[in-house]
């Protein structure tokens, strides 16, 4: 049977043309965005395109083990390839942090999407704004509705998704739906689009206590072939919203990077810096990653993604434990529609791993 999940937009070429006669530069603000004026992100990419794991040994590997204390060296040599044939005494360093801080615990979440439309062109992305699909909005009865039904579940969090619309899904929108999960629930997330200063510390006011944004690939070079369309295409606009979360009294912020877009290794080595980078900065941030992965798609050429099969995504979810081991590392059996595992202390804390 033909597989109908056919990402159109890609095989557009009318789309295309309009994108590059169109297109903004992806490093430049537009109007509307806040510039926080933050150094994080030079020192991530600089550290990132210094980054070269190729030079790291056994002997530095098991040095990295052994210390007590991770710096962002040791980081980088548990994500080389010389870490590999060490996995299974990473991942018993990793078990070791998580008992240490957290027990034997596995907290449950789950997301509730209340708007899927989109204003960006992101070409790996199903939802983006040339698709074709079905797009729908939630009111505030269907949303609580929804909520009221997962909280009769037991679980205690949430995590609220809408599209990349500030069209369809205003602040005001989003800060009303937080509203009534705070009848519901004790923890709620947003994973959206990226905000101002003053626009999270309204949903902060409204009862959100932690952010999620992913940044898909912290190299912008990749960044600009693959966004090509909509606020996304900033490049440093995305990558400083962590910041600007915790600028307007979030308390906890959530990083990801999309494995597999570009050099998995640089990826999440940038990923666990920029974490590590706002943690010093904002010694009060609880910290949590995601570890997706990019999986072959139709039109899998257009992309070129860089596989991560499992010893690698292994390697990853270890490196992130040992090197921020109070840090919460979100882990989805069936993607991000599912019910989302993470091994943490109950609440009200930030979920932990």
């Amino acid at each position: 049977m033909e597989n109908s999940h056919i990402n159109e937009s890609i095989l557009s070429e009318e789309i295309l043309e309009d994108q590059k006669k169109n297109r903004i530069d992806h490093m430049t603000y537009l109007p509307g965005m806040e510039d926080i004026g933050s150094d994080v992100m030079d020192q991530v990419i600089s550290a990132m395109n210094a980054y070269d794991y190729e030079k790291y040994t056994e002997a530095d590997v098991r040095r990295a083990i052994a210390h007590d204390i991770r710096t962002p060296e040791d980081f980088a040599a548990l994500l080389s390839p010389a870490a590999l044939p060490l996995l299974e005494e990473i991942a018993q360093a990793a078990q070791a942090e998580t008992r240490k801080h957290f027990g034997n615990s596995v907290y449950m979440f789950t997301p509730i999407y209340i708007a899927n439309y989109c204003e960006n062109y992101c070409i790996y992305c199903g939802f983006n704004c040339h698709n074709k699909i079905r797009r729908a909005k939630l009111d505030m009865d269907e949303i609580e509705q929804e909520l009221k039904a997962i909280a009769e579940t037991g679980l205690q969090e949430i995590l609220i998704l809408t599209g990349e619309s500030r069209a369809m899904s205003p602040v005001s929108y989003i800060g009303e739906a937080v509203k009534l999960a705070r009848k519901y629930f004790r923890v709620i997330g947003i994973e959206i689009y990226p905000l101002n200063v003053d626009e999270y510390a309204y949903l902060h006011e409204c009862g959100v206590d932690y952010v999620t944004v992913f940044q898909e690939t912290y190299d912008d070079q990749k960044y600009k072939t693959l966004h090509l369309g909509g606020h996304k295409r900033i490049f440093p606009y995305r990558l400083n919203a962590q910041e600007r979360a915790l600028m307007g009294g979030m308390r906890g912020v959530g990083f990801a990077a999309l494995l597999g877009l570009s050099d998995f290794r640089k990826d999440a080595f940038a990923t666990g810096l920029h974490a590590y980078l706002l943690q010093r900065k904002y010694p009060h941030a609880e910290i949590a990653f995601s570890c997706p992965r990019l999986r072959p798609i139709i039109n899998n050429d257009k992309i070129n993604p860089k596989d991560v099969h499992e010893p690698q995504l292994l390697q990853v979810v270890c490196a992130y434990r040992i090197f921020m081991p109070f840090a919460s590392i979100t882990i989805s059996a069936s993607g991000r529609a599912s019910a989302i595992i993470s091994s943490a202390s109950p609440p009200p804390r930030f979920p932990q791993a």
